[in-house]
């Protein structure tokens, strides 16, 4: 079994977050670590390599000092790192980017591509099943559950207060939430074993079947309006009230909040 994970280097948003003048985050100034989802997503794929012998490649786009998540990845256990950079590919939107990503995974073998359900950085959950359309893959989203049974995978799919059971052939893609398991630490051993290995490194001439118009800013057609850190909440409004009162202020906010 070969399996291909989609890791993402993130800004640690608790060292504050900071943007280009065009809006786009400025990733190079910022602390970066492996986004939750996806290193939840890594940690099912180590699990699966454990149980069925499977090969872990581990695939990010980025700055070349995403080098680092991929070596924190191999040192978590995965087997292969590939870095896909290059100025051209720059301020990419979720459609540039799954566009690219599918343009790498296209050179690779797999069975199985497991993402993360979002990043950190932008929420949006679109890049996972963009890759799969670009693929034509069958995609399971918001995976808390993986088990294989032979050609097939077998996921508890989370919705709302309940799961669903989903069952796909191979190759399929599957995206994984941070509450799928524990990931593992790295190891001494390990740490010293990913910095031995060569971390393959593509750029916009190793990506297939993908046009120009399509990659980096001027391929998104998603534009930033504004772009801000995040807003302080104030105090709010603090009152000492007995019961009744207490109770009858709370309706009579929530009538003027249109809530009941």
């Amino acid at each position: 079994m070969k399996i291909v994970v989609c890791i993402k280097q993130v800004p640690d948003t608790k060292g504050g977050v900071k943007f280009n003048p065009d809006g786009t985050l400025d990733r190079a100034a910022m602390l970066s670590i492996m986004n939750p989802d996806d290193k939840a997503g890594l940690e099912a794929a180590l699990r699966l390599k454990e149980q069925y012998g499977a090969e872990v490649t581990v695939l990010t786009m980025g700055l070349p000092k995403a080098d680092e998540v991929l070596r924190e990845a191999m040192a978590m256990g995965a087997d292969k790192g590939i870095l896909v950079t290059d100025r051209v590919l720059g301020g990419a939107d979720t459609w540039a980017t799954s566009t690219t990503i599918a343009g790498a995974i296209r050179n690779l073998e797999y069975d199985l591509i497991i993402t993360g359900r979002q990043a950190i950085d932008g929420d949006t959950a679109q890049v996972g099943p963009q890759i799969a359309e670009h693929l034509k893959l069958p995609v399971i989203s918001y995976a808390q559950d993986i088990k294989v049974d032979g050609d097939y995978v077998i996921v508890q799919r989370q919705y709302e207060d309940r799961y669903h059971e989903v069952k796909a052939k191979m190759p399929c893609l599957i995206t994984a939430l941070s509450e799928l398991n524990q990931p593992r630490y790295m190891t001494p051993g390990g740490i010293f074993d990913a910095y031995e290995k060569e971390v393959t490194v593509w750029g916009r001439a190793d990506l297939k079947d993908v046009d120009d118009s399509d990659l980096g800013l001027k391929g998104s057609p998603t534009k930033i309006a504004k772009a801000s850190d995040k807003v302080r909440k104030g105090a709010g409004e603090k009152v000492a009230l007995d019961t009744e009162e207490a109770v009858a202020y709370l309706i009579g906010k929530f009538k003027e909040k249109h809530i009941i």
